[in-house]
């Protein structure tokens, strides 16, 4: 299995969702390939067969502001065919959720204070040698709590890094609002995927 995770230097496979009023470019460090229509983040993807759904369990590692927005956000992804998310089990310690350690099969779902770093939200997936995603990370970031008060952003970011962890990419990058949460945009109606991303 191969493994790409944060690191200085090297190959990355993760997704950091800038600041936007820090007027920062986005930022999607991975291989050189552009996004395509479909908005799949390379050819990556949780392993299964055309007819059977993901289940896919995800680790709350979130404090009680978040837990709303993660039961929110997996409500709103479950109205897809593909995916049947559910939570696993509460893991919601400080340390936990400052490392945010990935678990094999599954996705964590973390928040913690990161750092004045430039990104809201940062999703990690690590993928096995046929491009299937075999578990992942959610992550946001709390030093920038303030930005957590313009209206639908705990939402947008969440339900975003979510969407990466299930191999999905943005479907815009240039503050367009296409309606869902994988857009680029400041619009409230982007606070939930739609259709195009199920």
């Amino acid at each position: 299995m191969r493994i790409y995770k944060v690191c200085k230097g090297s190959l990355i496979m993760t997704v950091k969702y800038i600041f936007r009023t820090l007027g920062a470019a986005v930022c999607i460090l991975m291989f050189s390939t552009s996004v395509q229509a479909d908005h799949r983040w390379g050819a990556y993807h949780w392993a299964r067969s055309a007819a059977v759904e993901i289940n896919l369990k995800v680790v709350n590692s979130t404090t009680g502001d978040w837990t709303p927005v993660l039961s929110d956000s997996i409500a709103e992804w479950n109205v897809s065919e593909i995916f049947e998310l559910g939570i696993d089990r509460d893991d919601t310690s400080k340390r936990t959720r400052k490392r945010c350690n990935s678990v094999t099969g599954q996705m964590r779902v973390c928040n913690a204070a990161y750092g004045y770093n430039g990104w809201l939200g940062m999703a990690t997936i690590n993928i096995d040698a046929e491009s299937h995603i075999v578990k992942g990370t959610a992550k946001v970031n709390d030093s920038y709590s303030s930005y957590w008060a313009i209206e639908g952003e705990m939402n947008h970011v969440l339900c975003q890094e979510m969407g990466h962890v299930f191999g999905l990419g943005h479907t815009s990058e240039d503050g367009s609002s296409q309606l869902t949460c994988m857009d680029y945009s400041s619009d409230p109606g982007s606070q939930w995927p739609n259709e195009h991303d199920y």
